[in-house]
């Protein structure tokens, strides 16, 4: 289905090298956003200091492999205009939209989880743009352009409460706005599987444009186990004008935690895709390079890759069948 880049994990706390006190001897690394632009991978790394204390850092690659990591956070501007004292911003997802980054981020608040959205010209610094909605949501992620003149985004609203305390969600939904500033609900998209590997449920990376349709990496969550939820990564295809609706989706996960990497760490058993990129220049065609990005153990970045001619028939889609 994907296969362990042999280099994998390529990023972990060891890496990150600085003499910045919020970044000194950090005790994690994971959940990257990332992007290929201008011939080279970006990815914004989720830092996590001994403090507890969560910071986005860039890092840069010609090869999807050795990064030039930053010795300084990321600067976060505009805050100010966020309606709740807030404590951590993380886990972003990035575009290149009409010459700027756009860049979806979670964001811990008072008032609970929020998707927030910022704009960047350099990744160096992120400007705040404003806020989803205005209830709990997380895994917010933009298309990588307009469809038919609108963008869309897709999210998961934090309204399922786990047996332990924590907020997670059971539902995708899709977002489309004329600005990125007032967002209307389109519908949902897909649904948790009670009793199977993706009980819970979230979006991945952006999706990828194929000639089918948009291909939509997310993560699921098998709840039933007694040691605790098992994090996997799994497929689907949305429709390319309408993307609110399911096409395909695949019964099987395309990567589960089996790792040492992935099954020991900070939060055990857990791969969570978050960057799916064509690591060359030209169009995505079935049998190009794809590189997964995925935050292993809540520890660590892990590589898989594939292609499409592989990921295709595990969303569901018989590719015999196609003319």
């Amino acid at each position: 289905m994907v296969k362990r880049h042999p280099h994998s994990p390529v990023i972990t706390r060891e890496d990150i090298s600085s003499t910045d006190p919020r970044l000194f001897d950090v005790t994690s690394v994971f959940n990257p956003g990332g992007i290929y632009h201008q011939g080279q991978i970006i990815l914004l790394l989720r830092v996590q200091n001994r403090g507890r204390e969560t910071y986005l850092v860039k890092a840069t690659s010609r090869d999807g492999i050795e990064f030039d990591i930053a010795t300084k956070p990321v600067e976060i501007r505009g805050m100010q205009d966020f309606p709740y004292p807030y404590y951590h911003i993380y886990d972003p997802r990035i575009v290149y939209i009409e010459g700027r980054y756009l860049v979806t981020c979670a964001v811990d608040s008072e008032a609970g989880c929020r998707v927030v959205l910022f704009e960047s010209e350099d990744l160096d610094t992120l400007s705040y743009l404003g806020v989803l909605s205005d209830e709990g949501q997380r895994n917010g992620v933009l298309f990588p352009h307009r469809i038919e003149g609108r963008y869309w985004m897709l999210s998961r609203p934090n309204d399922h409460l786990g047996a332990d305390g924590v907020r997670s969600g059971t539902r995708i939904l899709a977002y489309a706005s004329d600005d990125l500033c007032a967002w209307e609900e389109q519908g949902i998209v897909m649904q948790g599987r009670s009793h199977f590997w993706d009980e819970l449920i979230g979006s991945g990376p952006p999706p990828l444009l194929t000639e089918l349709g948009w291909l939509h990496i997310y993560h699921g969550v098998a709840t039933h186990f007694g040691g605790g939820g098992i994090y996997q990564a799994g497929v689907s295809l949305l429709d390319a004008t309408e993307p609110h609706k399911l096409l395909a989706r695949g019964v099987y996960n395309i990567l589960e935690p089996r790792a040492d990497y992935e099954t020991m760490g900070q939060v055990p058993n857990v791969v969570f895709p978050t960057v799916a990129i064509n690591p060359v220049e030209g169009p995505l065609g079935m049998d190009t390079p794809i590189y997964i990005y995925y935050g292993a153990a809540d520890s660590c970045i892990g590589l898989a890759t594939t292609t499409l001619r592989t990921l295709l028939p595990y969303s569901g889609i018989d590719l015999g069948a196609l003319p």
